[in-house]
């Protein structure tokens, strides 16, 4: 399939244009791209349509929100973009890889390389300190980054969200906003080619969520390039694109 090729709902055109310092427009690569890609559900007789040929283009160092109401497909598109599922039909390439028809252990390795994920409910393992929860991506490589190594750069990542300090606290130790530093922490850690973040804020008071979306917005300025799932207007007022899901489709504000 030609990836130039529009079909069905586009969300590609950004708010915002970098440029460089003497104002010419920066060339960015494109992250993530996807092309008419739908996703279908059987339920008994019925059909469900979660998703309806959304067309989505991300450059490097875009921020965009995701907003719709339960329901809408938001959170079955970021499935898709975090290789958490298949595609009924389209095609979706992440980095000039088509990744619609690769095998299991191919997707598992680009997952776990070059998406970082943000969870609501943080996913961390209760049992073991913040810096082995950060650690984790790099210890699934299969002994190819070593234990010291491992420590070194959850580390590292845990001082970017300014946790080194509890390092060594387990999870129950911690605050919601501190497990979701952590969170963010191991996000980081592989230098992934896009951060996924489904509702970071929906499991934290209003204070601490707007912690934490400063915290993103800050990794966006770095040029990180982050993919929010939303239903709150306000969070979605941190990204500098809007695409909104409604029925199954995407349509850019």
């Amino acid at each position: 399939m030609n990836p130039s090729a529009t079909v069905g709902v586009t969300c590609h055109s950004p708010n915002a244009v970098l440029t460089d310092p003497d104002g010419s427009p920066v060339r960015r690569e494109i992250v993530l791209r996807t092309e008419a890609l739908t996703r279908t559900y059987c339920m008994g007789d019925s059909t469900v349509h979660a998703l309806r040929a959304a067309n989505l283009v991300v450059k490097r160092g875009d921020f965009v929100a995701l907003m719709g109401a339960s329901g809408s497909g938001k959170s079955t598109l970021l499935s898709l973009l975090g290789l958490l599922d298949r595609p009924t039909s389209g095609s979706y390439w992440l980095e000039d890889v088509e990744v619609s028809t690769l095998g299991r252990n191919r997707l598992a390795e680009l997952r776990g390389q070059r998406i970082g994920f943000i969870f609501q409910n943080f996913n961390l393992l209760a049992r073991i300190a913040a810096w082995e929860n950060v650690a984790l991506p790099l210890a699934y490589r299969g002994g190819k980054v070593g234990h010291g190594e491992q420590k070194k750069m959850a580390m590292e990542s845990l001082d970017r969200v300014g946790l080194a300090n509890r390092a060594g606290h387990r999870p129950t130790e911690l605050s919601g906003g501190q497990r979701q530093r952590v969170a963010i922490a191991r996000a980081l850690v592989t230098q992934p080619a896009v951060i996924l973040a489904d509702e970071p804020t929906g499991n934290l008071d209003s204070t601490t969520g707007l912690e934490i979306m400063n915290l993103l917005h800050d990794l966006h300025a770095e040029g990180r390039t982050i993919v929010m799932v939303t239903h709150d207007p306000l969070i979605a007022r941190h990204a500098n694109r809007v695409c909104t899901m409604r029925d199954g489709m995407l349509t850019e504000e």
